[in-house]
């Protein structure tokens, strides 16, 4: 009889240990929500990579990419999802609704629905670990808040900025589910101003033809890469650590440095103006961003992510390089206090900053003196 073609006598020898050896530990099976894009895809396809992680079920309203994962194509709000997920060890929820066009009511609806949803099922089927994903923006941006922030630091965040209500809420079901699911523990991710292929009021606020500074402020600016992000829910996944997590570059740039690097020159406004201008720019439907969204570029928001670094986590990438990426993602976009500008307006972008906000502030100022004389 000829031997057996070698690559069937190396599949026989890696299915059948030798004796006296102990075969390799299996890791988690994992479920990632969200899985088909954005920083659900990534994660999917670094998890599906992983020899740390047994296998990677992946859900969304739509397939993915990643051929090495399970799907199952659903909406989290569906409670058919528990069945979805018996025999993960291991659920990381990312299907959120942060856009900036989607109706307010919506989106709440969406997400907290999602996450109660994901939480129950989760601990209907058996798992032991539920991973969310909020943001550093939950504690806030303040002008007496520490440089940086520690993980335990208040939340002292209102709902007054763009998807900051819903996380709020996520939070607080974060943190009642281990109480309402005895044996179901929950790791909070909170990464700090998130850039890698996203789009929010923060990363826009880098497409201005001018750099809107508040008189009399204080930026800090922080920024987490998305990959740094996939690293830090992969710790907590594979219970490296777990708790709240706050994830993000090593310190942080001041107002000065980032004008420097990024070559775009401030416009600076009294606080009264700026502010009023920008609640009055959503009110009339001319911008997406609430006036509560200029707070998180007036006031710091620096967190340590002393946890991760104590579980030997470190960022890849400083906030110098992330600021170069976020310009090299935004170049070519012009965005006017929020609102992004077609082609046709592009080239009036360079005054249009400017213009724009004054405006607004011209007619609250306005406002104010046909009030004073009645």
């Amino acid at each position: 009889m000829s031997s057996p073609d070698p690559q069937v006598r190396a599949a026989r020898n890696q299915s059948a240990p030798s004796a006296g050896h102990t075969p390799a530990v299996r890791g988690p099976v994992v479920a990632v929500t969200g899985a088909a894009t954005g920083v659900g895809a990534l994660l999917t396809a670094r998890l599906a990579a992983s020899k740390e992680v047994r296998r990677v079920i992946a859900i969304d309203e739509r397939r993915g990419e990643c051929a090495e994962a399970q799907w199952h194509v659903l909406d989290v709000r569906d409670p058919a999802i528990a069945d979805r997920l018996r025999g993960a060890d291991v659920v990381v929820h990312l299907a959120l609704d942060l856009d900036l066009g989607s109706d307010a009511a919506a989106r709440t609806a969406y997400n907290v629905r999602g996450t109660q949803t994901v939480l129950t099922a989760a601990a209907a089927a058996g798992v032991h670990r539920v991973v969310l994903c909020t943001s550093a923006m939950v504690y806030g941006a303040l002008p007496d808040n520490e440089l940086p922030l520690s993980e335990d630091a208040e939340l002292r965040a209102t709902a007054e900025a763009t998807g900051v209500g819903d996380l709020l809420e996520i939070e607080r079901l974060a943190r009642r589910a281990p109480r309402a699911h005895p044996g179901l523990n929950v790791t909070v991710v909170r990464p700090a101003l998130l850039v890698g292929g996203t789009d929010t009021a923060l990363t826009r606020y880098f497409e201005s033809p001018r750099l809107l500074v508040v008189a009399g402020s204080r930026p800090a600016w922080q920024f987490c890469h998305v990959e740094d992000l996939c690293a830090a829910l992969e710790y907590a996944v594979l219970e490296k650590v777990d708790g709240e997590l706050a994830v993000g570059c090593d310190g942080w740039l001041e107002q000065e440095e980032v004008e420097e690097l990024s070559g775009i020159r401030r416009m600076e406004l009294p606080s009264a103006v700026a502010l009023g201008a920008a609640a009055r720019l959503h009110r009339i439907g001319l911008t997406p961003s609430p006036a509560g969204d200029l707070a998180y570029t007036m006031y710091p928001w620096v967190v340590s992510g002393s946890r991760l670094h104590d579980a030997g986590w470190r960022p890849r990438w400083t906030n110098e390089q992330v600021l170069a990426e976020l310009l090299e993602e935004v170049a070519g976009r012009h965005t006017v206090a929020g609102r992004r500008l077609g082609r046709k307006d592009a080239t009036a972008a360079g005054a249009a900053g400017a213009t724009v906000a004054l405006l607004g502030a011209a007619a609250v100022v306005r406002r104010a003196r046909k009030a004073r004389r009645r």
